[in-house]
């Protein structure tokens, strides 16, 4: 009986085939940063139109039940936030990856071949960090943490309007709560990098 031999392998087609499949990992990482900021961003704005247009519309509207809605409302949209920020990161390690992954095919085959040296400007040398503070995840980062501060202090202001009558203090610590938010999911988005 012969011995079945290995099919030989076309290691140009392969490393091609290779290539193409981590070039597309990374064109998906970055789609789907737009697509879950852009999400984040929709829920938001269709929470503050309804809250406009119920404030607009009847004036006296806003009992201590109202009141408390809207803040748990719009807590909800500070986890959303949170959650955003989160997957944002992962997305951009996800993308890092890849370029990982492209830079070591561009690795060997420049080992293999010396002349390609020239050809490629990102080499794993050269690669960006994974947090970056001018690249466009971490500006999506920055507007989704800005939101949710916005959020959040929205939320205590609500939550405050509840219970007492709404003064400089109140505002304070409202706005305190966005700032710290702000900070914090900021710091959330470095560290899960």
């Amino acid at each position: 009986m012969p011995k079945d031999e290995p099919t030989p392998v076309d290691l140009d087609n392969l490393i091609a085939a290779e290539f193409d499949y981590i070039a597309q990992t990374a064109i998906q990482a970055n789609e789907d940063r737009a697509r879950v900021s852009s999400f984040y961003l929709i829920a938001v704005g269709s929470l503050v139109a309804a809250l406009f247009g119920t404030q607009f519309f009847d004036p006296n509207f806003f009992t201590p039940t109202i009141n408390l809605t809207f803040s748990g409302l719009f807590i909800l949209l500070t986890l959303l936030g949170t959650s955003t920020i989160l997957q944002l990161a992962r997305l951009r390690t996800a993308w890092h990856e890849s370029a990982l992954a492209m830079n070591q095919l561009k690795d060997y085959m420049m080992s293999q071949n010396e002349s390609l040296i020239k050809a490629f400007r990102w080499k794993t040398g050269t690669l960006p960090d994974k947090f970056k503070a001018n690249s466009v995840s971490y500006y999506q980062a920055v507007e989704v943490a800005l939101i949710s501060g916005l959020t959040l202090s929205a939320a205590a202001y609500f939550v405050q309007q509840a219970f007492f009558s709404i003064g400089v203090l109140h505002w304070i610590i409202s706005v305190l709560i966005g700032i710290f938010t702000f900070f914090l999911q900021m710091f959330i988005y470095k560290r899960t990098l």
